[in-house]
């Protein structure tokens, strides 16, 4: 069990990992819109105008799953899964900002801004991160 987990965590490394955790928040969120879609949507209200909740959702989901196709490749072709999660995180971090600010719809939407908002600063600080070589790729502590 050791020696599958250690060819699979040296297979998808640091990025690829990053990308296949967050690609399956992103799937499950997607797929949790529709089927229970959100009851209150103070904060997306703009992005209603843009598409309806299906479409954001189905969005999520085509995210996701590309950002888990992508955790399989090797840097610089993990890019799309990087940019397909990003690209949804960040239209509604804006949403349930100008959701409290300046449209003042929704008391609590800098708390979504914040989250979503986090999320996005993660995906930008991870798609800057290079891959350690190879030979540097151990499962944990720096030899001393």
């Amino acid at each position: 069990m050791r020696v599958a987990a250690a060819r699979l965590r040296q297979r998808l490394g640091r990025r690829g990992a990053f990308l296949g955790g967050m690609g399956t928040l992103w799937l499950l969120y997607g797929y949790g819109l529709l089927v229970e879609p959100i009851a209150s949507t103070a904060s997306y209200r703009l992005l209603l105008h843009v598409m309806p909740m299906d479409a954001w959702a189905v969005a999520w989901v085509v995210a996701g799953s590309a950002a888990l196709l992508c955790a399989w490749t090797r840097p610089p072709w993990d890019w799309p899964g990087f940019a397909a999660l990003y690209a949804t995180a960040i239209p509604w971090g804006l949403s349930s900002l100008m959701s409290w600010w300046p449209l003042d719809d929704n008391p609590r939407g800098w708390i979504g801004a914040a989250i979503w908002g986090a999320l996005g600063g993660a995906i930008w600080v991870v798609v800057g991160w290079p891959e350690p070589p190879r030979g540097e790729r151990g499962g944990g502590h720096a030899e001393r």
